[in-house]
């Protein structure tokens, strides 16, 4: 994620901002109206930002085999509204766990009734969660120099991981990735660096500097991880550079290459193929390297046919690849399905902001 879309979306005021504003947090009430769903299988969860400070982040469900859309499938099951910013999803067992970033908490749900489990709250700005396993995982947070750990299984926060020379207020911890007992995260807003986390003793053991504002990160086949930077802004106190792919050993921790892209590029959206082979990012249009090429590719995989390309996802099963359109950010958000030589195979709308996606097993 670079900047300009960060400002655009907004995710990042905390809470307490609002109570002036707004009159304090969302309440999590339950309403008297809910839906029964029962849908097994594979697919697709589509997490809508909704606009900042406004709560009408939602949910969206897609079948890829029938083509079928569930939209607001939160608010349809539980009776009651997602929140305010639904930044990420993940799956852990039977259970999806929605980020809710501007509302402080994680929902879980079934997957198959997409009724609401149990919830983590009292976080501070979330953005994403990594499981390490069943009573252990990790939350990233945005402007606070910790990663929280919490028991999935309680619900419950246990502890923080300090990050060593954080600036408090600026920086955040945002994607993390696994390789042996290590966990690796991107820390993303005024830093430039991916830090490594022993997940036995919850500790950062080490840091690598890379270029300006990593937005995310990846591991690849062949135990590469892959970070893409979106290089700051003009008149940033980080600098502001020309972004970059970086190629990163997970076993030495080490830059082994760089790919630089031209100065006033704003990539973001890093995703691999199922196989692992394959990079997936967006830079206004959609682009795709072997993780073997030598060189970025000079033609687009897909060229941009939309408002905004905003969110991006690989079909791990079948390598389609789906784009997320936000359009103009204050209506229904479209979603674009590609085949893996990119084609068009249906296209879709969600909610406002479609920002990420989340494949059912």
């Amino acid at each position: 994620m670079n900047i300009s879309r960060l400002l655009t979306s907004t995710r990042i005021i905390p809470c307490l901002a609002l109570t002036l504003l707004l009159g304090g947090c969302m309440e999590w009430d339950y309403g008297n109206d809910d839906e029964t769903f029962d849908i097994p299988g594979r697919g697709l969860f589509i997490t809508n930002e909704g606009n900042f400070q406004y709560g009408n982040a939602t949910l969206s469900y897609y079948d890829p085999e029938t083509n079928e859309v569930l939209n607001e499938v939160f608010y349809r099951a539980n009776g009651m509204k997602l929140g305010d910013v639904a930044q990420s999803m993940t799956i852990h067992g039977d259970k999806g766990w929605i980020v809710v970033n501007n509302s402080h908490v994680i929902f879980a749900i079934d997957i198959n009734t997409f009724k609401e489990t149990g919830r983590i709250e009292d976080l501070t700005s979330p953005r994403y969660i990594y499981f390490v396993n069943d009573h252990k995982a990790y939350v990233t947070q945005l402007w606070d120099n910790r990663i929280f750990i919490v028991d999935p299984s309680r619900y419950e926060i246990t502890g923080t991981i300090e990050i060593p020379d954080m600036p408090q207020g600026t920086g955040s911890t945002e994607q993390m990735v696994g390789y042996g007992r290590f966990v690796y995260c991107n820390c993303w807003s005024y830093n430039n660096s991916i830090i490594k986390i022993d997940t036995e003793t919850d500790r950062v053991v080490d840091r690598l500097t890379v270029g300006v504002q990593p937005t995310s990160v990846v591991i690849d086949k062949n135990n590469k991880l892959w970070t893409l930077t979106d290089g700051g802004f003009d008149g940033s106190p980080l600098g502001y550079e020309a972004p970059a792919l970086y190629r990163i050993d997970a076993e030495t921790f080490t830059i082994e290459k760089v790919f630089r892209l031209e100065l006033g590029d704003t990539p973001s959206e890093l995703q691999t193929n199922g196989d692992g082979d394959r990079l997936y990012w967006l830079n206004n249009d959609v682009w795709c390297m072997n993780v073997t090429a030598s060189q970025l590719p000079v033609q687009p995989f897909l060229e941009q046919r939309a408002t905004k390309y905003y969110g991006l996802t690989v079909d791990p099963g079948s390598n389609e690849v789906y784009v997320a359109d936000a359009i103009d950010y204050q209506q229904q958000g479209m979603i674009y399905r590609y085949s893996p030589d990119g084609h068009l195979i249906n296209e879709f709308y969600v909610g406002i902001t479609p920002g990420s996606f989340c494949w059912k097993p």
